[in-house]
């Protein structure tokens, strides 16, 4: 019996007719993982295992990732198709609302899931979230993604991925768990020429930066766990705006940890998503309480 055997697989159609791998494994309240620009939807096989024990667990690979459809227009991929994309997978499996949780390039699509459709959104998890999103950064971002797009389509997958598995905050995932890396740098040397260099013109260097969205997160109502490693610099600021912007957002700082979190951290990043999913579906994740003002360093009076 294979691996395909124990897990149920469909191909859904996004709006524009591009075909989305999908597999999903356990009964319960959905829960859908969307994946960072450097794995693809095996990436979230630590959290389909232990989820799917109490969940409904669905996961797929983003259009430019096979098995799912490689457009080749650039125009075919943008932030906002990304996001349609995961309400087109909810669609046709028939789930009315999900927990959200997604990863870096998933993070995004989490965060503008609960912008565009927050009626759909359970919760919403964003882990490792904000590469571009600081202003002083942002034309650099840009740059060095057309660059990274361009090295995809020059030198390929397979040899590039040697460069990219190992950048700054990569490298802490290596240190702790050598093989756990070496299995995600080799899943990266199977990214599609074009579609990785696509999904980086198309999404990642076009999207904005949640400082560009700061009105509608502060007016988004859905219950959200923000999650970021301490040694991936790029996104701490962006996760503590998050938390000051989103009313009802926790978040939570992972030790000497980089950006591949949920596999660098296992075990401690399913811990913390099995409470947030508990506390909300207890109806015990509210808004920050006024009290808390963050102006009161001591009440006095």
């Amino acid at each position: 019996m294979t691996y395909a055997d124990l897990t149920a697989t469909h191909a859904v159609a996004a709006k524009d007719g591009v075909r989305l791998y999908v597999e999903e494994a356990g009964q319960g309240t959905p829960i859908l993982f969307i994946h960072e620009f450097g794995g693809n939807h095996a990436s979230w096989e630590p959290q389909m295992r232990f989820f799917a024990r109490r969940h409904r667990c669905i996961t797929y690979a983003a259009r430019g990732y096979a098995p799912s459809d490689i457009p080749t227009d650039v125009e075919a991929y943008s932030q906002a198709i990304a996001a349609d994309d995961a309400v087109a997978v909810l669609d046709a499996l028939g789930i009315e609302k999900a927990h959200v949780v997604g990863l870096s390039m998933g993070g995004f699509c989490t965060v503008h899931f609960g912008l565009r459709t927050p009626e759909r959104a359970l919760s919403l998890t964003v882990a490792g979230a904000g590469y571009g999103c600081e202003k002083v950064f942002e034309d650099y971002f840009r740059g060095v993604s057309l660059q990274v797009a361009e090295n995809f389509e020059k030198i390929g997958a397979r040899e590039f991925s040697r460069i990219y598995a190992l950048g700054a905050s990569r490298v802490q995932f290596e240190t702790k768990d050598p093989r756990g890396w070496r299995e995600f740098a080799d899943r990266l040397a199977t990214h599609s020429d074009t579609g990785a260099a696509l999904t980086m013109r198309g999404v990642q260097a076009r999207r904005p930066s949640f400082w560009d969205l700061e009105e509608e997160l502060k007016a988004m109502a859905v219950p959200t766990l923000v999650m970021v490693g301490d040694e991936d610099d790029h996104c701490l600021q962006p996760g503590i705006f998050l938390k000051k912007t989103i009313p009802a957002c926790g978040l939570s700082v992972f030790p000497k940890a980089g950006h591949t979190l949920n596999l660098e951290e296992p075990a401690l990043f399913n811990a913390q998503l099995a409470e947030f999913i508990a506390q909300v579906e207890a109806g015990k994740w509210l808004p920050r309480d006024p009290r808390a003002s963050p102006g009161q360093i001591m009440r006095t009076a």
